[in-house]
């Protein structure tokens, strides 16, 4: 897990060393939440959104790219350079 905050200060980056991440995952692995019935709830409770718009599906897939906000905080998603 890697999270750190974009030049802009404004977005917090979550890298992931998969193709894609699901929303409920992601929204775990950048701590924004510290359960998944937690992350299950509020993305339920149309209190996330993934690229702008509300999202309620809790399995949506995340690729390098998207961002997802929660909390008057948004988060992007980038993927971890091989080496």
């Amino acid at each position: 897990m890697n999270l750190e905050n974009n030049a802009s200060g404004k977005e917090i980056s979550v890298t992931i060393h998969t193709e894609f991440i699901k929303l409920e995952a992601a929204l775990k692995l950048a701590n924004a939440v510290s359960t998944g019935g937690e992350a299950k709830n509020l993305i339920l409770d149309e209190q996330v959104t993934v690229n702008g718009e509300i999202c309620t599906m809790r399995g949506k897939k995340l690729y390098p790219g998207d961002r997802f906000a929660f909390d008057g905080r948004t988060y992007l998603i980038t993927i971890h350079a091989s080496v």
